[in-house]
């Protein structure tokens, strides 16, 4: 199993890197996602599903995303997500935005990788956690980068 917790503060309103992941922004923060689609809609959100489509070099998987946990209010933003990839490995993510000031946001992104069969756990001994740490880091970098290029635009 492969496991991270990240935070990062963020020079932005929360409410402006809270809308970075509404689903028609998603693709600026996560430019790999290049489809998704609404397949549930809950009240309160929680089970909601979303089908995605992930797209890596020539190579594309498409999955069922769907909303663990939820969370909304004024100072603290929370969303669970997790999905099965590729029949083999459990994905659970997790963002955490706090609101530290008016335009101070803590991010918190954390989450972890579960082989789910005999492929899926040699898969996750063979990942290094080296590349792992790349991917987060490089997500946190455009979370970043697009929040505070929102607070400049408005």
């Amino acid at each position: 199993m492969i496991t991270w917790h990240e935070e990062v503060l963020i020079a932005a309103n929360i409410e402006k890197v809270w809308h970075l992941f509404d689903l028609d922004q998603m693709q600026r923060i996560m430019p790999q996602i290049v489809e998704t689609t609404v397949l549930e809609k809950k009240e309160g959100v929680v089970g909601s599903t979303y089908q995605q489509v992930y797209r890596e070099g020539k190579r594309t998987e498409t999955y069922i995303v769907t909303d663990l946990e939820h969370e909304e209010t004024a100072t603290k933003k929370h969303n669970k997500s997790g999905f099965t990839l590729a029949k083999m490995i459990e994905v659970e993510t997790s963002i955490t935005l706090i609101k530290i000031a008016e335009n101070e946001t803590k991010l918190i992104y954390s989450g972890q990788n579960k082989g789910l069969n005999f492929l899926g756990k040699l898969f996750m001994k063979l990942s290094s956690n080296k590349k792992n740490q790349q991917v987060v880091d490089g997500f946190l970098e455009r979370v970043k980068t697009e929040a505070l290029k929102e607070a400049d635009e408005k």
